[in-house]
Order: structure tokens, then C-alpha cells, then sequence
């Protein structure tokens, strides 16, 4: 019964940044990860970040610097902090939350556009 909500995406100018939000109901019993990923248009489904319960974060090479996942004191809502924007950026951005176990949750999936 975990259900996801997305919200901060939009349009926004390359260079600027942007801040998601994934808002997390449904009251899980446990908790694996919360992790954001992104779909580029003519490009395999990419894996962004990752903030795991006990504290580890986990970013690919190519974004570790221009992206910050974090969580609210509560652990109801994960975020994505993208600096720096650039156009190849633009994509569809999706949350997704696991369980021990791997049962996983995702959102519907949020639209950043970067473009002048």
C-alpha cells in the first residue's frame, strides 16, 4: 500500500537549479533504499541516486557532482537536488522506494526540461 508523490519538476534554464520531492504514505514495515532514477529520451533508464537506511548514498560518476539525494527528519520524503543544468538533462525523473526484500514502489515519473 506505499504509494509515491512527485512533485518539482517543470522548466528550468541550463545552468540553473531544481529541487524534487517524493513524498512516501502508506506506512512501510521496512525499509531498504529510496533512490531516484531518470529516462532520457533515446537512452536506457538511468540510475541517479540512492540514500539507504542506514545512511549510505550511492551516485553514478557521471552526476555525483552535480546531485545531492537527501530526506526529511521524519522519512517521509526524499529528494534530489540537481545543480547545474544542462540540456541533455531534460527527461523524465522517477522515484522509486524499497523494501527489505525488494518490494519497490515507483512514482508516476516527473518531467524536467532544460532549455533556454
Amino acid at each position: 500500500q506505499v504509494q509515491l508523490a512527485e512533485s518539482g519538476g517543470g522548466l528550468v534554464q541550463p545552468g540553473g537549479s531544481l529541487r524534487l520531492s517524493c513524498a512516501v504514505s502508506g506506512s512501510p514495515l521496512t525499509v531498504y533504499s529510496m533512490d531516484w532514477y531518470r529516462q532520457i529520451p533515446g537512452k536506457p533508464r538511468e540510475f541517479v541516486a540512492s540514500i539507504r537506511d542506514d545512511g549510505y548514498i550511492r551516485y553514478p560518476d557521471s552526476v555525483e557532482r552535480r546531485f545531492n539525494i537527501s530526506r526529511n527528519n521524519a522519512k517521509d520524503t526524499f529528494s534530489l537536488q540537481i545543480n547545474n543544468l544542462k540540456p541533455e538533462d531534460t527527461g523524465v525523473y522517477i522515484c522509486r522506494f524499497r523494501e527489505s526484500g525488494y518490494f519497490e514502489v515507483w512514482g508516476q515519473g516527473i518531467l524536467v526540461t532544460v532549455s533556454s
